[in-house]
């Protein structure tokens, strides 16, 4: 079944002119092909599944690195910034991705309405997670893919296959990992009310005591809380916001470090320079330089761990 899903994902991307990604008929699903390793991007990841039918990718969320291969896919429960890099592509076997969004409130509905729920015994999750997508998950894939030539059907068709697939993830031999992505990307009202204050006023001084009465809890719950969620502190989200804007505005506008720092909320440039070159590995300037010159194709690095790496 994975190879008949490479194969659809090959022929579609090759019937194509530009470079990709590719979005299709269908709302929120995305084909992405690499023909060379690139180098790492950094984005905020919103719930999705990744399913890599031929290649390798690896996500990192806070210190938490995630490598995902052929057969695998990384399952993204919350909103939350990552860094994103294809180690394992060729021209002669690129690195092949369906990405899409995952509506957890179908996931739960599924999960509520199975007759035995996975075990949810075992350490709590982050909110991501690599699962194995062989088998009735990667026949759920290709037919996604398949119904791209039927686009009349799409809007009764789609919402089947979804629920279907968060069947066939929550009944494998992951389901309880699945099942606590669900529970832990489900939070209280009060915390999304925070993080969504976070995420509007990023470029303010902020107070954890001040976010964690806005969530009705006590600040060390809120910070365990959050971090559970999101795999990183409230303060480091929100200095990852202010450097994300920052990168976007020099590469957009062509403005300096110095008025960018200003701009998200920095009051030192000097400290502003450090914090974006210990997250981006170079200094604003070299950084931006490098990300307008056309890179050579890099060198695939097989990792140390097939699933899981720390920083």
């Amino acid at each position: 079944m994975l190879e008949q899903l490479t194969d659809a994902l090959r022929r579609f991307t090759e019937s194509r002119k530009d470079q990709g990604p590719y979005m299709t008929a269908i709302e929120g699903m995305g084909i992405l092909r690499s023909d060379n390793p690139k180098p790492p991007m950094h984005m905020i990841t919103r719930p999705a599944i990744c399913i890599v039918a031929q290649g390798g990718k690896w996500a990192s969320f806070g210190r938490n690195r995630l490598h995902y291969r052929a057969g695998q896919a990384l399952v993204v429960g919350v909103e939350t910034l990552s860094i994103g890099r294809v180690f394992e592509a060729s021209p002669e076997i690129p690195c092949l991705v369906l990405a899409m969004e995952f509506d957890l409130a179908v996931l739960r509905e599924v999960a509520q309405s199975l007759d035995r729920l996975p075990d949810l015994r075992g350490r709590p999750g982050s909110g991501v997670l690599v699962a194995d997508i062989r088998g009735p998950i990667a026949d759920c894939a290709l037919r996604l893919v398949r119904l791209l030539d039927t686009p009349q059907a799409i809007p009764i068709v789609h919402p089947l296959i979804m629920r279907e697939m968060c069947y066939w993830l929550l009944t494998g031999p992951q389901g309880g990992e699945i099942l606590r992505l669900a529970v832990a990307s489900n939070p209280s009202q009060g915390l999304i009310l925070a993080m969504h204050r976070l995420r509007i006023e990023f470029r303010k001084p902020i107070r954890i005591e001040d976010l964690a009465e806005l969530a009705q809890m006590n600040p060390s719950t809120f910070h365990r809380q959050f971090k559970a969620l999101t795999s990183t502190s409230p303060l480091q989200y929100q200095k990852e916001l202010r450097l994300f804007e920052a990168r976007r505005l020099m590469l957009s506008s062509a403005i300096n470090a110095e008025t960018a720092a200003f701009e998200v909320g920095y009051e030192s440039s000097s400290q502003f320079s450090r914090e974006y070159s210990r997250l981006f590995g170079a200094s604003p300037k070299q950084d931006v330089q490098r990300a307008r010159t056309p890179q050579p194709p890099a060198k695939a690095v097989r990792p140390l761990e097939a699933n899981s790496a720390t920083n």
